[in-house]
């Protein structure tokens, strides 16, 4: 079973995430995992609100491999056959057992020999990455990033949210991972929950590990929805902040414990990325360009990775087990880019016991 809301970014592309669960349910999904290129993942579908543009003429000989979310001013008699409907793409991409890898594209990231392209490279060249290629399905929020999508990947879908430009690079753009090794061996089995850490302290169900959001693995069960929907609403109680730092602070909640939701947190030697890169590259499976910011440093830093663990691939195996190579970056990516523009981490769990001595 998918997941009928996934985390977000915007409030407005998951105003009717509930109504989704019926479509969603015919997919029959385990789990997902979600490797994010741009964006968080975001809501697949909202019932009763399409809002679109027109899809260029150029686009349509890719019907067969696509689902429109946008609606043509024309309304497309296509749009209402079952090529185009939502649960067409995601079975199209599923892996045996319903597992199906999402990411978010917008077209800052779109551009040729861009994020997109540094992306489905990392897949390409990984030790046993190239065929979940055929799993991932590229979520476009924008024309030009879904025309960019249709040239270089099979699955891809369009979304967009009325009254939001999601075109541009934002601050919170920060879900820059490279593939390295297939990761689900890593997963752990007992888990609902399972996020990557821009700091992790040792223990996988420690929940001062620092999370970040660009990088899950769900288990669609009822506790993992209603941590989905308690997660979302969390936008109430922290208007100012998207959906990473609001984790932060929902992390301690009581309800966590109520629902007996089982949460890890990835550690940072498998999952890695500019915070803490991870040492033994034998070990590696992603990397995450977090602890940065600007496009263009990211770009930079990316490549210097790629080019480091095409480098480490080249090696004999001896060498590769001599844990003498390791990465090069950061360079143009510090903490200090960070956290001259990074919003203060509040003192999380003391505002939670005072919000409850309110109530």
């Amino acid at each position: 079973m998918l997941l009928d809301l996934l985390p977000c970014d915007c409030a407005a592309t998951a105003a009717a995430a509930a109504n989704s669960v019926l479509l969603l349910r015919r997919i029959g999904t385990v789990a997902l995992l979600f490797v994010a290129a741009s964006f968080s993942c975001f809501v697949l579908y909202r019932a009763g609100e399409t809002v679109g543009f027109k899809i260029p003429d150029s686009l349509t000989s890719h019907a067969t491999r696509v689902f429109f979310f946008f609606v043509p001013a024309d309304h497309s008699p296509l749009l209402d056959t079952e090529e185009y409907k939502l649960g067409k793409v995601l079975k199209d991409a599923a892996m045996a057992d319903k597992t199906v890898i999402l990411t978010t594209l917008n077209e800052a990231w779109a551009a040729p020999d861009s994020v997109l392209d540094l992306f489905l490279e990392s897949f390409r060249i990984g030790n046993h990455t190239r065929e979940l290629l055929n799993h991932l399905v590229i979520i476009a929020l924008d024309e030009k990033a879904f025309s960019r999508c249709l040239d270089v990947h099979t699955h891809c879908y369009a979304l967009v949210s009325e009254g939001v430009d999601f075109s541009k690079e934002a601050y919170f753009m920060t879900h820059n991972y490279l593939k390295m090794i297939n990761p689900f061996p890593h997963f752990y089995k007992d888990a609902d929950f399972q996020i990557a850490c821009d700091h992790f302290l040792g223990n996988p169900e420690d929940v001062e590990n620092r999370p970040n959001g660009g990088f899950l693995f769900v288990r669609s069960n009822n506790r993992s929805i209603e941590f989905y929907k308690f997660w979302y609403t969390s936008r109430e109680t922290y208007p100012n902040l998207h959906d990473q730092d609001v984790l932060n602070n929902i992390k301690y909640d009581s309800f966590i414990i109520d629902i007996d939701l089982k949460m890890r947190f990835l550690n940072t030697a498998i999952f890695g990325g500019f915070c803490e890169p991870s040492k033994d590259l034998n070990e590696v499976c992603t990397m995450h360009a977090n602890c940065c910011f600007g496009l263009e440093s990211k770009l930079h830093d990316l490549r210097v990775l790629l080019q480091d663990w095409k480098n480490f691939l080249s090696l004999p195996p001896t060498l590769k087990r001599s844990l003498a190579f390791s990465w090069r970056v950061p360079q143009n990516c510090s903490l200090d880019s960070l956290h001259l523009y990074a919003p203060p981490l509040e003192n999380v769990k003391q505002e939670i016991v005072e919000q409850e001595k309110v109530e």
